[in-house]
């Protein structure tokens, strides 16, 4: 539990108290935490402002007066349902921890809300389906290790991983991380190279052995998310295809990623480039435009699409 922050263990100590069978001294609490007794002195100064009623014997220790319980959270309908399209979200997200944590809250919040709110939260769950393609078709990838990162992140602290580039080679990283994106099929992490000392991006599910460092690190560049998503060093693909003028709306509203150049083609045709890093996906996301869309570049894309409309006409 050393790792817990403030909040984390406040918690977790009234929980502890409120479930354990007999009282818990301070150097118990203190040892179990692994903070001083002084931190646990505050702590449980926290909980009494808040109003939780914690008991105190001078031999015994701490605990919570018995029978209490906190009351159920409510929720009305539309806060609900504002939850459930949050969790059925990240639910449907390609990183399993992600989907499984996900799956535990809307667990943890079903058991204390009450019966009417526990049923209308049923048919929503099952009545709600955000994005099929992730929700049914994806495989839940492993690797990189989501919250990790994000700790990294909030503490400003170096990281060191092993990342599988994409020759299919494994090569050890040394990187300031700034910042987690989502691009639809799969996470990145931008951050700074001390290799390449350079702004750089790497996909999480390609991302192994991570470890965070002691290393307090200093940003090279000011943090602002949308120049560090449109240009950082990226080992995305260049993509050129033509889209069709009828579809053209449509597709540039949906791209995962961002348009980095579009230029009139032939009659009612518009070409397009940008780039992306995971062709099989784009590949399979394309059918659903089908002769409005050709691929253009780069020849691996315009072969792998060919077998795969092989593949559905066989």
């Amino acid at each position: 539990m050393k790792d817990l922050n403030s909040t984390e263990r406040v918690m977790k100590m009234f929980s502890l108290m409120q479930s354990s069978t007999k009282r818990l001294t301070i150097n118990e609490l203190a040892t179990l935490f692994g903070v001083s007794r002084r931190t646990i002195f505050r702590d449980l100064n926290k909980l009494e402002a808040i109003g939780l009623p914690i008991t105190h014997d001078p031999v015994e220790g701490y605990g919570v007066m018995k029978e209490y319980r906190i009351p159920p959270i409510q929720f009305n309908p539309k806060e609900l349902s504002t939850l459930m399209v949050g969790i059925q979200f990240v639910k449907a997200q390609v990183n399993q921890s992600l989907s499984e944590d996900a799956a535990m809250v809307e667990s943890k919040i079903r058991q204390v809300i009450n019966p009417d709110l526990r049923a209308f939260m049923d048919v929503m769950a099952e009545r709600m389906v955000i994005d099929p393609s992730m929700t049914f078709h994806s495989e839940k990838q492993k690797g990189g290790d989501w919250y990790t990162l994000s700790g990294a992140i909030t503490s400003q602290k170096t990281i060191t991983f092993s990342y599988q580039n994409k020759k299919g080679f494994t090569e050890d990283r040394k990187v300031d991380p700034y910042l987690l994106v989502f691009y639809t099929d799969h996470w990145n992490l931008i951050g700074y190279s001390h290799e390449r000392e350079s702004i750089r991006n790497y996909i999480l599910e390609k991302v192994t052995n991570l470890a965070v460092t002691d290393e307090i690190y200093v940003p090279k560049v000011k943090l602002d998310a949308r120049a560090l998503i449109f240009e950082s060093e990226s080992t995305e693909t260049l993509i050129e295809v033509s889209v069709h003028s009828n579809a053209f709306k449509r597709f540039s509203a949906i791209l995962p990623t961002k348009i980095i150049r579009q230029r009139p083609g032939k009659g009612d045709i518009i070409k397009v480039t940008f780039g992306f890093n995971n062709l099989d996906y784009l590949n399979e996301w394309l059918l659903q435009f089908g002769a409005d869309v050709e691929v253009l570049s780069p020849l691996e894309l315009v072969n792998k699409r060919k077998e795969l409309l092989h593949k559905m006409l066989s």
